[in-house]
């Protein structure tokens, strides 16, 4: 209690409150629980705003990614063909031929520094080859163009393979073009 000098502290009842009457009390009482069943709700909204939020920065970010990733794929498909016509430009030339003629070998050798140079661009930009000589037939990798009968082979296994196929990081831009084993 306070003596009659001293003087009620800041925030201190000096007075008795005054009786509530119930019926306003239920009413208040009431009113802080639909308050509070509000907050809540907007506090579960809130998050998850938050996390839908994230999500979409989560799937743009990777979206992006794809865009740099994979925005090259139609350029890299163009560049396929010129490996191709620089490897069956090497095939193409005798191997007896080259000791022979040395404007020969100096082409051939050319030739193949252009392809190796190709490829190697091509890996450093996550472009690698699908030679799938010997290996079992997946057709999420390969294109069967014809069946070969091959007793000394394992069914569904590859043969031949006519052109090899391509994969830009996990996305195969041109599959190869191979014979599969029957019986």
């Amino acid at each position: 209690m306070q003596s009659a000098t001293e003087k009620p502290l800041e925030g201190e009842a000096t007075e008795k409150p005054p009786a509530v009457d119930p019926a306003e009390y239920e009413k208040l009482r009431q009113r802080t629980a639909n308050l509070l069943q509000n907050v809540k709700e907007l506090d579960d909204k809130y998050k998850r705003s938050l996390a839908d939020s994230e999500n979409l920065r989560m799937r743009l970010t990777k979206q992006i990614e794809d865009t740099k990733v994979f925005g090259i794929q139609k350029f890299c498909t163009d560049l396929l063909e010129i490996a191709d016509v620089l490897q069956i430009a090497c095939e193409a030339v005798p191997k007896e031929e080259l000791e022979k003629n040395p404007y020969l070998k100096n082409l051939f050798e050319g030739l193949q520094m252009t392809e190796s140079q190709l490829q190697s661009v091509f890996r450093r930009h996550g472009l690698t080859q699908i030679n799938p000589l010997g290996e079992k037939f997946n057709p999420n990798e390969h294109e069967a163009v014809f069946m070969a009968e091959d007793k000394s082979k394992e069914v569904d296994s590859i043969a031949v393979v006519s052109k090899l196929g391509y994969r830009l990081r996990d996305r195969v831009i041109r599959p190869a073009l191979v014979g599969v084993v029957k019986h």
